[in-house]
C-alpha cells in the first residue's frame, strides 16, 4: 500500500501501475520555467528515481515564471533548490543532482545511463541538439520542449513528433541541425503553433543566449506539465506492453 500522499494517484492508476512508476528512472535536464515544472510533476506522479541537471543560479528575472525562483532563493543554485523541493515532496525519492552545465561528451555519458525517459528542457540550441542526439544514439526515450516564450495562449500547445512541429523558431533550428546528421524524426516535442507576439524578442549577444524573449508566468510551466504528461503516459503504456 502506498503512503497517503499518493492515494489519489493510486485511485487513478491502480496499485500495480503506481508501483511500476516507482521503479522508473527519469532524467530532467534544465530546471527553468519548463524543466522545474516538469521535474515537480514527475516527482508528484510517483516516479521513484530521478536525476536533475542545471548549472545555473536563480536570478530576479526568473521569478515571473520559474518554479524554484523566489525572492528568498535569488543567487542560489537552481539544482539545489529543486532538489530540496523534490525531496520534501517525496522523502523516499532516489535523487541525483548534477549542478553543472553539460557539454557534448558529458551529455553522451549521461544519456548512456539506464534512464527510462529523458526530459530535454534546455533553452539553448547547441546543448539541446547534443542531448537529443546522445539520447537517440543510446535508444533512450526523450521528450523535448520547444519555445514557450513570446506566446500567451496555452490552447495552441501540442505534442507531436519533431518532424511535425511548426511555427516554432527553436524547433525549426533544431530540425535543421538534426537533418545534417540524418535525423528527421523519432522523438516527441512539446511546441506551440501560436504566432510569437511582435516585439517580444530582443536580440542580444551572450555566451549562452542570443536573444531575450518575453514570457508570461503560466506558459513555461504548462510546457513542463505537457512534458511530464508525455513521460508518465508513455511509461504507464509500457506497463501494459
Amino acid at each position: 500500500m502506498q503512503s497517503d500522499w499518493l492515494v489519489r494517484t493510486q485511485l487513478l492508476l491502480g496499485e500495480e501501475k503506481l508501483a511500476f512508476l516507482k521503479n522508473k528512472n527519469v532524467l530532467v535536464v534544465g530546471l527553468g520555467g519548463v524543466g522545474g515544472a516538469a521535474a515537480d510533476m514527475i516527482c508528484r506522479a510517483g516516479i521513484g528515481n530521478m536525476t536533475i541537471v542545471d548549472g545555473d543560479v536563480i536570478e530576479v528575472s526568473n521569478i515571473n515564471r520559474q518554479l524554484p525562483a523566489l525572492h528568498s532563493t535569488v543567487g542560489m543554485k537552481k539544482a539545489h533548490v529543486m532538489a530540496h523541493r523534490l525531496k520534501d515532496l517525496n522523502p523516499d525519492l532516489n535523487l541525483e543532482v548534477i549542478d553543472q552545465y553539460l557539454v557534448d561528451e558529458t551529455m553522451k555519458e549521461l544519456a548512456a545511463r539506464e534512464f527510462d525517459y529523458i526530459v530535454d528542457a534546455i533553452d539553448t540550441l547547441t546543448p539541446k541538439f547534443q542531448l537529443v542526439t546522445a539520447a537517440l544514439a543510446c535508444n533512450r526515450k526523450i521528450v523535448s520542449s520547444m519555445g514557450a516564450g513570446g506566446r500567451l495562449n496555452p490552447a495552441f500547445i501540442r505534442v507531436a513528433d519533431i518532424s511535425q512541429t511548426h511555427d516554432d523558431n527553436l524547433a525549426r533550428a533544431l530540425r535543421k541541425m538534426l537533418h545534417k546528421v540524418n535525423i528527421h524524426k523519432g522523438f516527441k516535442a512539446v511546441f506551440s503553433s501560436e504566432k510569437v507576439i511582435e516585439g517580444s524578442i530582443v536580440e542580444q549577444m551572450g555566451v549562452n543566449k542570443r536573444s531575450t524573449v518575453g514570457t508570461i508566468s503560466y506558459m513555461p510551466p504548462i510546457f513542463g506539465c505537457f512534458c511530464a504528461s508525455v513521460v508518465v503516459q508513455d511509461l504507464v503504456k509500457g506497463f501494459a506492453d
